[in-house]
Protein backbone atom coordinates (compact mmCIF):
# COMPACT_ATOMS: atom_id res chain seq x y z
CA UNK A 1 0.00 0.00 0.00
CA UNK A 2 1.11 3.56 -0.75
CA UNK A 3 0.04 6.97 0.49
CA UNK A 4 0.47 9.19 -2.57
CA UNK A 5 3.27 11.20 -0.92
CA UNK A 6 6.05 11.26 -3.51
CA UNK A 7 9.53 10.59 -2.16
CA UNK A 8 11.62 11.30 -5.20
CA UNK A 9 11.59 12.36 -8.85
CA UNK A 10 13.23 9.57 -10.81
CA UNK A 11 14.52 9.45 -14.38
CA UNK A 12 13.96 6.71 -16.95
CA UNK A 13 17.50 5.42 -17.56
CA UNK A 14 16.67 2.46 -19.79
CA UNK A 15 13.67 1.09 -21.68
CA UNK A 16 13.47 -2.23 -23.49
CA UNK A 17 10.26 -2.82 -25.44
CA UNK A 18 9.31 -6.49 -25.80
CA UNK A 19 6.51 -8.20 -27.74
CA UNK A 20 3.73 -7.55 -25.22
CA UNK A 21 5.58 -5.97 -22.30
CA UNK A 22 8.51 -3.73 -21.46
CA UNK A 23 11.49 -3.66 -19.12
CA UNK A 24 12.18 -0.30 -17.53
CA UNK A 25 15.19 0.91 -15.57
CA UNK A 26 14.79 3.99 -13.41
CA UNK A 27 17.41 6.08 -11.68
CA UNK A 28 16.19 7.01 -8.21
CA UNK A 29 18.88 6.84 -5.53
CA UNK A 30 16.51 7.36 -2.59
CA UNK A 31 14.07 4.55 -3.37
CA UNK A 32 16.69 2.28 -4.95
CA UNK A 33 18.80 2.38 -1.77
CA UNK A 34 16.39 0.01 -0.02
CA UNK A 35 14.93 -1.73 -3.08
CA UNK A 36 15.13 -5.51 -3.11
CA UNK A 37 14.22 -8.09 -5.71
CA UNK A 38 10.48 -8.78 -5.46
CA UNK A 39 9.76 -5.52 -3.64
CA UNK A 40 7.30 -2.90 -4.81
CA UNK A 41 7.78 0.70 -5.93
CA UNK A 42 5.07 2.99 -7.28
CA UNK A 43 6.18 4.61 -10.53
CA UNK A 44 3.93 7.56 -11.36
CA UNK A 45 1.19 5.78 -9.48
CA UNK A 46 1.73 2.29 -10.95
CA UNK A 47 2.87 -0.42 -8.54
CA UNK A 48 5.79 -2.27 -10.14
CA UNK A 49 7.81 -5.22 -8.85
CA UNK A 50 11.56 -4.72 -8.63
CA UNK A 51 13.55 -7.32 -10.57
CA UNK A 52 17.01 -5.83 -9.95
CA UNK A 53 18.51 -2.90 -8.06
CA UNK A 54 22.05 -1.55 -8.07
CA UNK A 55 23.99 1.72 -8.04
CA UNK A 56 21.02 4.01 -7.48
CA UNK A 57 18.84 2.35 -10.13
CA UNK A 58 16.16 -0.32 -10.19
CA UNK A 59 14.60 -2.37 -12.98
CA UNK A 60 11.03 -3.61 -13.31
CA UNK A 61 8.99 -5.51 -15.89
CA UNK A 62 5.79 -3.87 -17.12
CA UNK A 63 3.10 -6.17 -18.55
CA UNK A 64 1.00 -5.31 -21.58
CA UNK A 65 -2.13 -4.66 -19.51
CA UNK A 66 -0.28 -2.03 -17.50
CA UNK A 67 1.14 -0.40 -20.62
CA UNK A 68 -2.37 -0.19 -22.11
CA UNK A 69 -4.12 1.16 -19.01
CA UNK A 70 -1.52 3.68 -17.89
CA UNK A 71 0.77 6.35 -19.28
CA UNK A 72 3.85 4.15 -18.80
CA UNK A 73 3.51 2.94 -22.38
CA UNK A 74 4.44 6.41 -23.62
CA UNK A 75 7.59 6.79 -21.52
CA UNK A 76 10.97 7.43 -23.13
CA UNK A 77 14.52 7.47 -21.80
CA UNK A 78 15.10 10.73 -19.95
CA UNK A 79 11.48 11.20 -18.82
CA UNK A 80 10.83 12.01 -15.17
CA UNK A 81 8.59 9.82 -13.00
CA UNK A 82 7.18 10.06 -9.48
CA UNK A 83 8.54 7.44 -7.08
CA UNK A 84 7.21 6.15 -3.77
CA UNK A 85 8.06 3.12 -1.67
CA UNK A 86 5.27 1.21 0.13
CA UNK A 87 4.26 2.53 3.54
CA UNK A 88 5.55 0.21 6.30
CA UNK A 89 3.14 -1.37 8.76
CA UNK A 90 2.59 1.17 11.49
CA UNK A 91 3.86 3.99 9.27
CA UNK A 92 2.19 7.38 8.92
CA UNK A 93 -0.62 7.65 6.37
CA UNK A 94 0.02 11.25 5.30
CA UNK A 95 -1.95 11.10 2.05
CA UNK A 96 -4.71 8.54 1.50
CA UNK A 97 -4.90 4.81 0.77
CA UNK A 98 -3.31 4.30 -2.66
CA UNK A 99 -2.96 0.77 -4.02
CA UNK A 100 -0.86 1.50 -7.08
CA UNK A 101 -3.57 -0.12 -9.22
CA UNK A 102 -4.23 2.56 -11.82
CA UNK A 103 -7.86 2.64 -12.96
CA UNK A 104 -7.19 4.47 -16.22
CA UNK A 105 -5.86 7.71 -17.61
CA UNK A 106 -7.13 11.26 -17.77
CA UNK A 107 -6.13 14.14 -20.02
CA UNK A 108 -5.09 17.58 -18.79
CA UNK A 109 -7.79 19.88 -20.16
CA UNK A 110 -6.82 23.15 -18.46
CA UNK A 111 -3.82 24.50 -16.58
CA UNK A 112 -4.54 27.74 -14.71
CA UNK A 113 -2.05 29.61 -12.51
CA UNK A 114 -3.48 31.28 -9.42
CA UNK A 115 -1.97 33.52 -6.73
CA UNK A 116 -0.16 30.87 -4.67
CA UNK A 117 -1.21 27.65 -6.32
CA UNK A 118 -1.93 26.13 -9.73
CA UNK A 119 -5.20 24.56 -10.88
CA UNK A 120 -5.34 21.54 -13.19
CA UNK A 121 -8.58 20.41 -14.80
CA UNK A 122 -8.40 16.78 -15.88
CA UNK A 123 -10.87 15.11 -18.20
CA UNK A 124 -11.75 11.53 -17.31
CA UNK A 125 -13.93 8.75 -18.75
CA UNK A 126 -17.47 8.49 -17.41
CA UNK A 127 -16.73 5.15 -15.73
CA UNK A 128 -14.14 6.87 -13.53
CA UNK A 129 -15.94 10.18 -13.03
CA UNK A 130 -18.64 8.56 -10.90
CA UNK A 131 -16.06 7.72 -8.22
CA UNK A 132 -14.64 11.25 -8.00
CA UNK A 133 -16.30 13.63 -5.56
CA UNK A 134 -15.59 17.23 -4.64
CA UNK A 135 -13.37 17.35 -1.51
CA UNK A 136 -12.64 13.65 -1.95
CA UNK A 137 -9.26 12.07 -2.63
CA UNK A 138 -7.74 11.03 -5.95
CA UNK A 139 -4.25 9.93 -7.03
CA UNK A 140 -2.90 11.65 -10.16
CA UNK A 141 0.36 10.12 -11.41
CA UNK A 142 0.66 8.68 -7.92
CA UNK A 143 0.24 12.02 -6.13
CA UNK A 144 -2.42 12.12 -3.40
CA UNK A 145 -4.62 15.15 -4.07
CA UNK A 146 -7.90 16.63 -2.88
CA UNK A 147 -10.55 17.23 -5.53
CA UNK A 148 -11.34 20.96 -5.49
CA UNK A 149 -14.12 20.82 -8.12
CA UNK A 150 -15.83 18.18 -10.22
CA UNK A 151 -18.32 18.02 -13.07
CA UNK A 152 -21.86 17.39 -11.92
CA UNK A 153 -21.23 19.06 -8.56
CA UNK A 154 -22.99 22.30 -9.48
CA UNK A 155 -21.46 25.74 -9.96
CA UNK A 156 -20.67 27.73 -13.06
CA UNK A 157 -19.71 24.66 -15.10
CA UNK A 158 -22.61 22.46 -14.01
CA UNK A 159 -23.98 22.40 -17.58
CA UNK A 160 -20.67 21.17 -19.00
CA UNK A 161 -21.46 17.76 -20.59
CA UNK A 162 -17.89 16.52 -20.17
CA UNK A 163 -16.53 14.59 -17.21
CA UNK A 164 -13.71 16.30 -15.36
CA UNK A 165 -12.30 17.20 -11.98
CA UNK A 166 -9.94 19.88 -10.73
CA UNK A 167 -7.07 19.80 -8.26
CA UNK A 168 -5.18 22.74 -6.78
CA UNK A 169 -1.42 22.28 -6.56
CA UNK A 170 0.71 24.12 -4.03
CA UNK A 171 4.30 25.17 -4.89
CA UNK A 172 5.72 22.18 -2.96
CA UNK A 173 3.77 19.73 -5.13
CA UNK A 174 4.74 21.56 -8.31
CA UNK A 175 8.42 21.43 -7.36
CA UNK A 176 8.61 17.85 -6.04
CA UNK A 177 6.47 15.95 -8.58
CA UNK A 178 6.02 15.63 -12.33
CA UNK A 179 2.76 17.57 -12.09
CA UNK A 180 4.78 20.78 -12.14
CA UNK A 181 5.68 20.07 -15.75
CA UNK A 182 2.45 18.78 -17.29
CA UNK A 183 0.80 20.60 -20.19
CA UNK A 184 -2.67 20.65 -21.72
CA UNK A 185 -3.17 17.42 -23.65
CA UNK A 186 -0.86 15.30 -21.47
CA UNK A 187 -2.10 11.94 -20.21
CA UNK A 188 -1.93 11.26 -16.48
CA UNK A 189 -2.58 8.13 -14.46
CA UNK A 190 -5.72 8.13 -12.34
CA UNK A 191 -6.46 5.95 -9.32
CA UNK A 192 -9.79 6.72 -7.72
CA UNK A 193 -10.50 6.19 -4.03
CA UNK A 194 -10.75 2.43 -3.51
CA UNK A 195 -13.33 2.94 -0.76
CA UNK A 196 -15.75 4.44 -3.30
CA UNK A 197 -15.49 1.33 -5.49
CA UNK A 198 -16.16 -1.04 -2.61
CA UNK A 199 -19.12 1.03 -1.39
CA UNK A 200 -20.64 0.92 -4.88
CA UNK A 201 -20.23 -2.84 -5.06
CA UNK A 202 -21.74 -3.39 -1.62
CA UNK A 203 -24.73 -1.17 -2.40
CA UNK A 204 -25.28 -3.08 -5.62
CA UNK A 205 -25.34 -6.36 -3.70
CA UNK A 206 -22.13 -7.73 -5.21
CA UNK A 207 -21.91 -11.37 -6.25
CA UNK A 208 -23.50 -13.70 -3.76
CA UNK A 209 -22.43 -17.33 -3.48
Amino acid sequence: MFTGIIEELGTVAGLERLADSARITIKGPVVAATAADGGSIAVSGVCLTVTAADDGEFTADVMGETLARSSLGALAVGDRVNLERPVPAGGRLDGHIVQGHVDGTGVVAQSRPADRWHVLRIGVPADLARYIAQKGSVAVDGVSLTVSAASGAGGADSADPGHWFEVSLIPETLARTTLGGVSVGDRVNIEVDVIAKYVERLLAGGDRA
